[in-house]
């Protein structure tokens, strides 16, 4: 069944720079990216996010993504996707090997939030483990609980997190409560708690990777 749109994000005029590099990221890693622009002084950066809730449709996210990019190509010297695979099963990369854009590597945004390689031994410890980020913690009412529709049918909780063993909250930043709200979280989904202080991880080394192309040093 399809999931309904559970973060009604309102498009917004994109964050601005001073044009020369477009990222396009989820809508998801929006604090995150504008965080480390500001922290950086990264104004070489134009960011535009996607909706965070085609997550629930990633069959939409690879047509987004160059929709926008073709949109942007005249507007900008280059052009970054900041989304990693997110279940579109390699359609996305292969709209932006035929666009000849690249994107931050990751099957997922909590895997580069941890590192790649970290990540992959990680999973391998648990395969039974569901991660939350920052962004996650925060709408979890909204974007996990009620886009999963379990507010109104709890009975599918088992269906969607039988499998699951453990809660991992991926800590980005150091946000009063969010620690707690986590192991509640795990709490309620019946699943044992861990947590890890991740920082931006990958996220933050592949902006500096774009920056550096852009205004080289």
């Amino acid at each position: 069944m399809d999931h309904p749109s559970a973060v009604r994000q309102v498009k917004s005029a994109p964050v601005k720079g001073d044009g020369q590099t477009l990222l396009l990221a989820c809508g998801a890693l929006a604090r995150e990216v504008l965080a480390l622009k500001q922290l950086n002084r990264w104004d070489c950066f134009t960011v535009d996010c996607l909706p965070a809730d085609l997550h629930f449709r990633p069959d939409l996210i690879a047509p987004a993504v160059q929709a926008k990019i073709r949109k942007a190509r005249d507007h900008y010297q280059r052009i970054f996707v900041l989304y990693a695979d997110c279940g579109t099963g390699g359609e996305l990369d292969r709209v932006l090997a035929e666009e000849g854009v690249e994107r931050i590597a990751g099957p997922h945004c909590y895997s580069f939030f941890d590192g790649n390689e970290a990540f992959e031994k990680l999973h391998a410890e648990n395969i039974g483990t569901f991660y939350l980020t920052d962004f996650s913690v925060r709408h979890f009412e909204t974007f996990i609980w009620k886009g999963l529709w379990l507010d109104r049918h709890p009975e599918l909780l088992e269906s969607y997190f039988g499998n699951y063993e453990r809660v991992v909250y991926q800590i980005q930043a150091e946000i009063p409560g969010f620690r707690e709200k986590a192991r509640s979280i795990a709490a309620r989904l019946g699943l044992a708690y861990e947590e890890r202080r991740t920082g931006y991880g990958d996220l933050a080394s592949f902006m500096q990777q774009a920056a550096d192309v852009t205004s080289p040093r």
